[in-house]
């Protein structure tokens, strides 16, 4: 794994996307605890989750990890990630507005300090000049270690670090981008071969697919499982191949689907670690249990020619 000063612990990434939505105060707290008992020290989240729940604004994620901080004394051993940029529209990368934002997220979060800060998305329409100039701004700030950079296209990351380099700012340090096995078109060659290069890990979303590569959903009928199934769209019969090796490796290592899709995810070009959300201590536990899965060539063979 990268050496990156914005990553540490084990090999995987806590996504905090389902705090204060699927998962209420309590259940955050045990997912928590147990994420750090095991070993996890990265967290993941973003101004946004979970504004498109009814009834929510954006910053619900973020408070609920706030309070887990001040209650459990942890802030200091955890990576803390949060991202900017999906409230609005391009205004939010005028370097007032990601000062604004970035000081609105660190009253949520009651910190003072971000480990690794994102632009969640990319605006095409801007010069990726005044981007990099704002994010550094952010950096300048005393308020941000690190920068990261999601759901960028590697010409438009290339840009974003060359222009760095010449100005002297901060570069983005770390992509996230979906990626899972299947779904790879927004982690590519170009940009698998760009992270690999510039030594900049890629930190995947998505990575269990919402849920389907838990293997749980098969039939229309499973969608009604959890709010997540109707993210599924047509999964259902695209995925029937990848699930059916994915049966046969579980029988295999004896190891979980949720497990064998991280271990496959972990071991690709320029991964840093996998990001995954969990709502009980149990499932904190199966993921984590995914760093110390090995498969072996002729597995990880199977599963990347099933997509």
């Amino acid at each position: 794994m990268s050496q990156n000063n914005a990553i540490a612990g084990i090999p995987l990434v806590l996504g905090g996307n389902v705090f204060g939505m699927t998962a209420d105060e309590d259940a955050s707290f045990a997912v928590l605890d147990a994420f750090y008992d095991a070993g996890g020290r990265m967290i993941d989240t973003a101004d946004v989750y979970s504004a498109w729940v009814p009834g929510h604004k954006g910053g619900e994620s973020e408070t609920v990890l706030g309070k887990w901080f001040a209650a459990s004394g942890k802030r200091a051993d955890m990576k803390l990630h949060t991202k900017t940029g999906m409230l609005g529209g391009k205004e939010l990368y005028e370097p007032a507005r990601v000062l604004a934002s970035l000081d609105a997220s660190l009253d949520r979060l009651q910190t003072d300090y971000i480990d690794l800060y994102y632009a969640h998305r990319d605006y095409e329409e801007l010069a990726m000049a005044d981007i990099v100039a704002a994010f550094d701004g952010a950096v300048r700030s005393g308020k941000v270690r690190a920068l990261g950079a999601s759901n960028f296209s590697a010409a438009r990351l290339t840009e974003a670090l060359d222009i760095a380099e010449a100005q002297g700012a901060t570069p983005f340090s770390v992509l996230q981008n979906e990626y899972n096995l299947v779904a790879r078109q927004a982690y590519g060659p170009e940009l698998q071969a760009l992270c690999q290069q510039r030594g900049i890990p890629m930190l995947p979303f998505f990575g269990l697919a919402s849920g389907f590569l838990t293997g749980k959903y098969r039939t229309e009928a499973d969608l009604g499982k959890s709010m997540r199934g109707a993210r599924m769209g047509d999964l259902l019969t695209k995925g029937a191949p990848m699930l059916a090796v994915m049966d046969e490796v579980v029988k295999e290592t004896g190891a979980t689907h949720a497990q064998v899709a991280l271990a496959w995810l972990r071991v690709q070009p320029g991964i840093g670690a996998p990001i995954a959300s969990a709502t009980s201590a149990e499932q904190v536990r199966e993921l984590c249990a995914a760093t110390q899965l090995d498969l072996t060539p002729d597995q990880l063979a199977r599963l990347s020619a099933a997509w």
